[in-house]
Parts: C-alpha cells; structure tokens; sequence
C-alpha cells in the first residue's frame, strides 16, 4: 500500500496549487481508495470513489459521488458529553447595551417597520419608505436606525390555513413584533387572504402595531401619504429609547453559511461553534438552520438531543425533506451549488458535515418549525430551505437579533432588523471583498491562530455589534430586499 501523503497544513493549499495537483480549498487523497469504497473527511462518510483514487489525487466530482450515509443513530447518546461541553464554557458574566422592550426581549437596533401583508402593498411600503429618506424624516431622531420595509410576493392566491398561512403570519408578526423593532405599521389591500383583522384578533393584544389598506384609505397616492403621516407622528416615541445594559442572555443569534467551501469546515464554522458553546454557556439562544444543509450529518445532532421527543422531531422534519425533494424530481444531493463545488464541496455530506461545525458541541435543547418563536436557550435548530434569504428570515421572525453568516466564496447578504455579521473562510476572500467581511477566519490555518482564540474574537464581535458596531452589510445599506418569507403550498 502506498505511504499516506503528508503535509503540513499550513503549507498545504500553496503546495497543491503549485504542482497543480488541486485548486485552493479541494481534498487530496491521503491514502489509496479502492473503487466503491467510502471516502472519509472529519472522520464522517462524505462519499463514495467512483474509480481508483491513488494517494495524493485529486478528490472531487470526477471520482467521488454521493451515496447512503449511515442511519445508525443513537439519540442522547452523546449528551452527556455535550452537557460538560456546556459546562467547560461557564465563565464570567457577558454583557450587551441594548434596547429593552416589554415583556423582556431586548433590542440590538431601533427599526420603525413596514409591513406589507400582501404583494399588493409592496410598492406603497417601499414607495413611503424611500420619501421619508428623501425628505430626510429621521434626521431629527438619532437613535431611530431607520425606516425599512418589509415587502415580498405573497399573501394572497394561497389557503387562508394550513402551514403555508402560518408560516407568513409568524414572519410578518414576527417582524413586527421583533425586539430589534421600536413601532411597526401593517398596510395591506384589503381584500387579501393574509387580513390584518384577523391578525389583530387571533393574537390579541400580543402584537404591537398599527394598520391600515390601500382600499380603505383612497388608493396608491393617499396610502403612500397616509403611511408616512403615521411614521412621523411613531418616530418621537421610538427615538426616546436609550441603550442600556443587558445580559447576554437576552440575545438569539441566528446561523447562516452560504458560497460556502473546502476551508468552511476547518476554519470559520467551527471557530463559531466554539463561539456558540460560550454564549450557550450564558443563557443565549443560538439557532442553526437550514435542515438540507445538515443532510448527512444529522447524527451529530441527534446524539446530544436533550430529549426523545426533539430527536424524533429532526428526523421527521428530515423525512420531509427526503419526501419534498422526491416529489419534486430531485435529490438533496442537489444542494451543493456550482460555487459550492468549484470551491472544494463535493457532496451534501460533505457540506453537511461543514455546515453543522457551527453548532458547536452543547445539547441540541429545541427543534422549531419556520418562524416558530425562539425561547430554548443553547442550541435550538430551526427547519428553513437552504437559500439563505428565506432562512434568515425564519430566524429573524422566530427573534433572532443578529445573524453571523459563513462564507468561503463570498457573499454580499445583509438583514434588517437584525444585522448580520460576515466571517470569511479563507485569507483570499478577506482581502477580496474587505467592504463585505466582518472578520477574516483564514487565519486559522494561515497562521495557526487557535479556534477558543478566534472564537472569542467572534463572542466580541458579536457583543459589540449587539450594542451598537454597525457590520459590513448595514454600512453597505443591504437588507431591504432579502427578507425573503418561505412559500410552502400552492399558489392558486
């Protein structure tokens, strides 16, 4: 048999690229693979050799092809492992300076929204959204951020019950009452599915907003007026709060990859997962998503679910999907992009695998459907499609107050209300697009900086940016146009 390939890692992309053997971020073979024999990466199955492989080939597409993972799970049977993760994290006490709402959320920013609740009312909002701009309505109020519309392309031509009219009504109520939002203002047509009475009265006193529609108030050009007569009169109140201290406790923090690669599950992930593990350890809610994305390596999830019951939920939601994916003529295998794959990604294990380093090592305390509110602290795993616009806005419906988003190829995402923080894998992307990224990872393999080290970096960062740091992607002013609610049923 062949001596295994060795290299340093710090040395290794440059060797590879060099000799030509493989691009940046792509896998090597360490020792011969025999055809049909399992490929292993991070100790896991991630695919199966199509022909021989010799040691130090190329891995890739041409040779390797997804095949079955294992299914021998055993749910808990890591959790008491992932308790004393937990526990190695505890330290001293993390705070934020945010916006205290009623009822005990806090706040990392100080949004007046708009809400359409139909596609019908998706120029108004944005139209009363722009003037207020133009006209320079919030110069008077520093401490609004802003006025943001939420604006998307359903509502209505749906079932007025059923997952499809949950789902929109927690994302809009959500976003409403989201703690990162000091006033909203509903607008609809009138006549839609999606009605603001029912709302109103199916959630009681709940909800903090006002509303009004197009019909009711004379058409396009009055609503438009009467929209931002509304906000003027909201923005005194809203500017009146100020940012004082909080426990970290407090803060729910969505996970994101996208334009993800070879280097996301060496570098960026798992330093955030390490991140998680010590907000986790203070009581915050940290909340991975996108179930086809964790196809594969839902095992590692599965061992340190706190109970049966959410055990039994992941694989339900991932026997869904299985089912999904079937009935529409594709295969989660699907998932892996062409960026994806020109970046190193081979199959959906393989990115799964990657993908999951971002929950860390604690127990898995929840499984939530799309937009189900966030109340779990530790680890909870939210059920959203892999695009990452329509996640994200399950998790910020759900409460999250910040995202921090992953990405190896790069990625120009922004959210409002909740801001969104942007790790780079690799040294390359940071210097590439160093208007887009928050903080550079690459160094991980680059210089050999620790993962606790780089993790604590990220903790920072996302303190900071809870009390008020803008990102990247607010300077940029992206976020009005990725709120993206996920369509499930059928449009009639």
């Amino acid at each position: 048999m062949p001596e295994p390939l060795v290299l340093n890692p710090a040395d290794t992309v440059a060797i590879l690229t060099e000799k030509g053997i493989a691009p940046a971020g792509h896998k090597i073979a360490r020792t011969a693979i025999a055809p049909g024999a399992a490929v292993i990466k991070y100790g896991q199955v991630i695919g199966y050799a199509t022909e021989g492989i010799a040691a130090g080939a190329h891995v890739h597409s041409h040779n390797c092809a997804f095949g079955e993972h294992g299914r021998d799970y055993r749910p808990g049977a890591g959790l008491a492992a992932a308790q004393a993760a937990l526990e190695r994290c505890r330290g001293p006490a993390l705070n934020f300076d945010g916006y205290r709402r009623a009822g005990g959320q806090v706040g990392t920013r100080n949004f007046v929204a708009l809400v359409a609740t139909v596609n019908c009312s998706a120029t108004v909002i944005r139209r009363a959204a722009e003037e207020l701009r133009i006209e320079g309505a919030l110069a008077p109020f520093p401490h609004v951020d802003g006025v943001v519309a939420f604006a998307h392309g359903t509502g209505c031509g749906m079932a007025d019950s059923g997952p499809g009219w949950t789902a929109l009504q927690r994302v809009l109520t959500g976003h409403a009452g989201h703690p990162n939002v000091g006033a909203a203002l509903f607008v609809g047509l009138g006549c839609e599915v999606m009605q603001i009475a029912r709302m109103k009265r199916e959630l009681g006193q709940a909800a903090r907003f006002h509303g009004l529609t197009i019909q009711e108030n004379g058409g396009t050009r009055a609503t438009i007026d009467a929209i931002k007569a509304r906000v003027r009169a909201l923005l005194p109140q809203v500017n009146d709060i100020r940012r004082a201290p909080a426990p970290a406790a407090k803060l729910k923090i969505g996970l994101q990859c996208g334009g993800s690669d070879g280097f996301s599950g060496i570098t960026a992930n798992p330093a955030l997962g390490v991140a998680c593990d010590m907000l986790a350890a203070q009581g915050a809610s940290v909340v991975l998503s996108e179930t086809p994305e964790i196809y594969g390596a839902e095992r590692l999830l599965l061992d340190r679910a706190a109970s049966p019951a959410i055990a039994e939920r992941l694989l339900e939601r991932l026997r869904w999907w299985e089912d999904y994916a079937a009935r529409n003529g594709a295969s989660l295998d699907n998932n892996p992009s062409p960026g994806n794959k020109a970046g190193g990604l081979t199959t959906i294990l393989e990115k799964s695998l990657g993908a999951v380093a971002k929950a860390g090592a604690t127990p898995l305390n929840a499984v939530l459907d799309y937009a189900e509110p966030i109340t779990a602290p530790g680890l909870n795993f939210m059920d959203t499609p892999g695009y990452d616009p329509v996640s994200a806005t399950g998790q910020i419906a759900g409460g999250a107050q910040l995202i921090v988003f992953t990405t190896g190829r790069g990625s120009a995402f922004g959210s409002k209300p909740a801001p969104t923080i942007k790790l780079a894998t690799n040294d390359a992307l940071f210097a590439a697009m160093p208007d887009d990224m928050d903080l550079n990872c690459g160094d991980i393999l680059s210089r050999g900086v620790p993962l606790e080290t780089k993790a604590r970096e990220i903790v920072d960062l996302i303190l900071a940016t809870a009390s008020g740091r803008a990102t990247r992607s607010e300077n940029l002013g992206l976020g009005d146009h990725e709120f993206v609610p996920w369509q499930i049923g059928a449009v009639v």
